[in-house]
């Protein structure tokens, strides 16, 4: 079994600060959007606010030790990365569709393509970390 808080030392610390900026980050941005200028782009202010609460989730479970924390680490970090691949092809093929933009929109391109990365580097260290099971 891997150490306990081992997703937690050295890059993990990382990844988890990153996670929580971006938490935050997408979070305050969906709700100004939301509270000022909703009736202009509900369905980019509302992928925003899905986007914040996947961010939110995985900083929690990252943090966390265990192995359900590590299952919901993975299940957040793979709807992530699917909704950044599928948000950010839909929102190039169809630019109408999205007249304001999410943190997923262009693969993240508003966030200098962080968004892209993270769920990438989050499932690679989740699979270093991850709790081997007792035979």
């Amino acid at each position: 079994m891997a150490e306990p808080g081992a997703r937690r030392s050295g890059p993990g610390r990382v990844l988890v600060a990153v996670y929580g900026v971006f938490a935050l980050a997408a979070g305050s941005r969906a709700g100004l959007q939301i509270a000022t200028k909703f009736h202009e782009a509900p369905v980019a202010y509302l992928l925003s606010a899905f986007a914040a609460a996947v961010y939110v989730l995985a900083t929690v479970m990252l943090a966390r030790s265990g192995r359900t924390s590590h299952r919901v680490a993975v299940v957040s970090c793979t709807v992530e990365l699917v909704g950044v691949i599928a948000v950010g092809t839909y929102s190039l093929a169809d630019r109408a569709a999205f007249p304001d933009a999410t943190v997923w929109s262009g693969y993240g391109s508003g966030y200098g393509f962080v968004p892209l990365v993270l769920p990438v580097l989050g499932l690679l260290w989740l699979r270093r970390t991850a709790p081997r099971s007792a035979s």
